[in-house]
């Protein structure tokens, strides 16, 4: 039975996932967007959302425990400067996971994990819903060219050259066809 299964051991031992994912921690802080394979992204998302919940308390008991999980003064001034300020009226989800593709050397599936940007502010909340229900209407009758939104691309592969062709020898020429002649 799987009773008490906590999280994903990534394949590593527990000091190295625990230095793993404080890596990534510190990545995602300062690119506020990064790349992993998606059972990264999946481990490193409660993680990342309960940086952004500490540093909306904005304690110096909270500043303290988001230096001790990031070790890195840089992105823990990041996280309580610009971060945390744009969750203020987000209650969680403060992170979103895009799926890319797969990896071309091993193929593990990949995704992007970042932290979601500044949202507009409009009145009424119900309209905003019902705007965003009609937007894929929309963009049906729009040219390829005019996407709203850009997606991120999954990794394109470059195809093979093809392979060069060896000139017919006039054996191959002189063949007899299917009637029974020569060629």
């Amino acid at each position: 039975m799987r009773h008490g299964i906590d999280h994903r051991k990534l394949g590593r031992k527990p000091a190295h996932r625990k230095a793993l994912l404080r890596n990534l921690m510190n990545a995602l802080v300062h690119a506020e967007r990064i790349e992993t394979t998606v059972s990264k992204a999946k481990e490193l998302r409660p993680l990342a959302d309960r940086l952004i919940t500490l540093g909306k308390a904005g304690t110096l008991h909270s500043r303290r425990r988001v230096f001790s999980l990031l070790t890195d003064k840089e992105a823990t001034d990041k996280l309580f400067a610009t971060l945390a300020g744009r969750f203020v009226g987000r209650q969680g989800g403060y992170t979103r996971i895009v799926r890319t593709g797969f990896r071309v050397g091993d193929g593990a599936e990949m995704a992007i994990i970042e932290y979601l940007p500044v949202e507009e502010k409009k009145a009424g909340g119900k309209k905003k819903k019902a705007a965003a229900k009609k937007a894929p209407a929309k963009t049906a009758g729009k040219k390829k060219d005019e996407k709203e939104t850009p997606r991120p691309a999954a990794r394109k592969v470059k195809p093979a050259a093809p392979k060069p062709t060896k000139p017919r020898s006039s054996r191959a020429q002189t063949q007899k066809t299917p009637e029974g002649g020569q060629g």
